[in-house]
């Protein structure tokens, strides 16, 4: 049986619970940074440098790879405390992290040329949006009614 709708109806939206935007967004997050990190080999003199034992800067350690491992985890971690934290924790945490994360995103461009402004421009602009998205979404968490508070 067909069902005829008018094409010009209004389309509803589904109401979104917020751990589910964060989860959203965190993934989001995620594959911008792996992807970003990803296409920096592209650049040259990065996978020459790796080679000889550097990343950026600083000699490749087990101490170097692993304040990386941390570094990655964190947001990592969040896609999955977004969705399993209680609420008070859960907007505490996603407050923080991601207010902690934008200076560090931003860091990103540290030592960049101009040649390379757009590409650390877009992807610092993407990360720090989404970063602003999650601290937005977690700030206006719905509240509950107190029982002492009229509806």
């Amino acid at each position: 049986m067909t069902r005829h709708v008018p094409i010009n109806s209004a389309l509803k939206d589904p109401q979104i619970p917020v751990q589910a935007k964060l989860v959203a967004a965190w993934a989001s997050f995620m594959f911008l940074y792996i992807y970003v990190d990803i296409l920096n080999f592209y650049k040259p003199g990065v996978v020459d440098g790796i080679l000889n034992g550097l990343i950026w800067k600083f000699d490749i350690s087990s101490t170097l790879l692993t304040i990386f491992l941390v570094s990655v985890s964190i947001p990592a971690m969040m896609v999955w405390l977004s969705m399993t934290l209680p609420a008070r924790v859960n907007r505490a945490t996603n407050l923080v992290v991601a207010s902690l994360l934008i200076p560090y995103s931003m860091f990103n461009a540290a030592g960049a040329t101009w040649e390379w402004a757009a590409f650390y421009g877009i992807s610092i602009g993407l990360e720090v949006l989404l970063l602003a998205f999650i601290l937005r979404s977690a700030w206006t968490w719905p509240r509950t009614s107190s029982p002492l508070t009229p509806a």
